[in-house]
């Protein structure tokens, strides 16, 4: 006869034994807060702005499909001219063999069902520079954005520049700043005399690169006040400061590969020990930089670069 305590024993002592083993076998998990989006085929290619080199156009119409496939919609909102700087997008995608063609909305055009349609069949997306606060107002919320997301899921490329760097993620820098004495944000340039709280305005942006704050120009404008106090506040966010001519390229793995002439920057303070809201002095230690060239590979889930 079989003792049934001796049974239970048995069997309680396998399942430790086996929860042992599937722990030992897990992958260790990464960083707090890890930035991705499941089930998506398509890339994202963003440009921290500046003169664009011809590889990195070159590079976007690529993961677009190539010459004679690529079709390519041009959304220049964030331009004080977007009709001139749409069409000399789509000119310059054209010269490489993609059909261009511009896509410039109205927020009550954004919300049809036939401005979204426009979007069949697209195999990459491109945002022009100008002021992110333009875009975000048109396409948060609308059918077109949802087409958008769509195409990308299902493997077209989203990219931009400048501006158009700036509203990938979901927080976004408007370029704004909170100053002594104001009770409103205002655009004081590219001074940024300190590293403090409530000092940068942070708005929604249109969630390609959730997990992230991106900063543009970044080396050539000496931006790194700006990034690291924002991140600082929101530890739970990657900043990444891309400088112009470069680029981060998100495959659908999730991986983030440098390309262009300049590198990039990465502040990761989801691990880092920050003063308490409470303090009049924002410190911190343990903060994570990388300083990235081209061909530099990261991996937001763990927070390992590997150089080229």
């Amino acid at each position: 006869m079989v003792n049934l305590n001796v049974m239970r024993q048995l069997r309680t002592r396998t399942g430790i034994a086996i929860l042992m083993v599937l722990a030992a076998c897990a992958p260790s998990a990464g960083p707090a807060g890890a930035p991705g989006v499941e089930g998506v085929r398509g890339h994202l290619l963003i440009v921290g702005g500046g003169g664009q080199p011809p590889e990195l156009v070159a590079r976007f119409v690529e993961l677009a499909g190539g010459e004679g496939k690529a079709r390519i919609a041009v959304l220049p909102m964030a331009s004080a001219e977007p009709e001139a700087s749409g069409t000399e997008q789509a000119e310059e995608l054209r010269g490489l063999g993609a059909d261009a063609f511009v896509l410039h909305l109205t927020r009550e055009q954004a919300m049809t069902d036939s401005a979204a349609r426009l979007l069949d069949g697209a195999t990459g997306i491109w945002f022009t520079g100008g002021d992110q606060s333009r875009v975000t107002p048109v396409l948060r919320g609308s059918p077109v954005l949802d087409a958008i997301r769509a195409r990308w899921r299902e493997g077209a490329v989203v990219g931009g520049t400048s501006a158009g760097a700036a509203v990938m993620p979901d927080s976004m820098l408007t370029g704004n700043q909170f100053r002594a004495g104001e009770d409103t944000a205002g655009y004081y340039g590219d001074d940024f005399p300190e590293v403090a709280r409530r000092t940068i305005q942070v708005a929604p942006g249109l969630g390609f690169l959730p997990g992230t704050l991106i900063d543009q120009h970044f080396i050539r404008r000496e931006r790194h006040n700006r990034l690291l106090a924002v991140v600082l506040e929101r530890p739970a966010l990657i900043g990444v400061g891309i400088d112009e001519s470069t680029a981060i390229e998100v495959g659908p793995d999730g991986h983030w590969t440098v390309r262009g002439s300049s590198a990039v920057f990465i502040y990761d303070a989801r691990r880092a020990r920050i003063t308490s809201t409470a303090a009049p002095v924002l410190g911190t230690s343990g903060v994570r930089m990388h300083l990235l060239p081209s061909g530099a590979v990261f991996d937001p889930r763990t927070g390992e670069a590997r150089l080229p």
